[in-house]
């Protein structure tokens, strides 16, 4: 009989924060970061903006890359570092003060109500505040993913996430940026069986209404989605048994957990039906 791995502590954890051109928040992040896991590493990508000293008084540990490598070849670093300092989970946040650190906890919660699962801190508190443009596009970035994955995920675009080790550790994960972020969700299920579960979390943005400032997103939409989705039609063209896939992603809802409980089947599929809506 296969016994349960042991429950994670915070001090099971990594955190890993890739971090391009941060000044305005990164030492926000970092902060609050370290109040909730001890080990934080931030990759900072080329940054002419002074990132890295804006949190080199903090018991952080920073990996410079002279050059911009891109959010794949960061992530990559920061986890074969936290590997080696023995974690058994990481999880990751962007750089932009977006995600909020007071939810890790909540990500390590589930994490031990869902062993070997990847946690995606999933934005569907106050989605209102989300523009337009990006909860449809990160809805047809989660139908296309569901593809490659062969079940249904819950913003599966989002970058606040906890890692089992044996996903961080998988060392033939391909493509860049964004991308890679996207493989790596598939890369485990074909390779590992692994799946996701996603905890509702809130993200800020930038608001007409607040005084808030954020920079600009990375993520360009069009530019970024053609990639992602270009890479994984042709990983499902390359195993085919598409109509295989479709009867298990229909099978197969987004698992989201909501405090103690899953919820609900319904709610589940209403999730899946959104992702559909959002690619007619």
């Amino acid at each position: 009989m296969a016994t349960r791995p042991a429950r994670l502590t915070r001090d099971d954890l990594v955190v890993v924060i890739p971090a391009l051109n941060e000044a305005l928040r990164i030492r926000e992040v970092v902060s609050g970061a370290l109040a909730e896991c001890p080990r934080v590493i931030v990759i900072d990508d080329g940054s002419d903006d002074g990132t890295g000293e804006c949190i080199a008084d903090l018991p952080a540990t920073v990996l410079r890359h002279s050059v911009r490598m891109g959010k794949g070849a960061s992530l990559r670093h920061g986890f074969a570092v936290a590997l080696t300092m023995g974690a058994r989970a990481i999880v990751t946040m962007d750089g932009d003060g977006q995600h909020l650190a007071r939810d890790i906890p909540r990500l390590l919660a589930s994490a031990n109500r869902h062993p070997d699962h990847v946690v995606i801190g999933a934005r569907l508190q106050r989605r209102s505040q989300q523009p337009l443009h990006r909860r449809l596009a990160n809805g047809f970035a989660d139908w296309g993913i569901a593809w490659g994955t062969g079940y249904g995920i819950a913003d599966s675009q989002s970058g606040q996430r906890l890692y089992p080790a044996a996903v961080a550790a998988l060392t033939d994960t391909p493509g860049e940026d964004f991308v890679f972020e996207a493989q790596i969700l598939i890369s485990a299920a074909q390779q590992l069986g692994t799946r996701c579960v996603s905890v509702p979390i809130e993200s800020r943005y930038q608001s007409v209404h607040g005084d808030e400032q954020f920079r600009a997103s990375h993520f360009k939409p069009l530019r970024d989605f053609s990639r992602i989705t270009s890479h994984i039609v042709a990983g499902v063209f390359r195993r085919g048994s598409i109509p295989a896939m479709f009867r298990s992603i229909r099978a197969n809802p987004p698992l989201i957990d909501d405090g103690e409980a899953l919820l609900s089947r319904e709610t589940a599929r209403e999730a899946l039906a959104a992702i559909d809506d959002a690619t007619r």
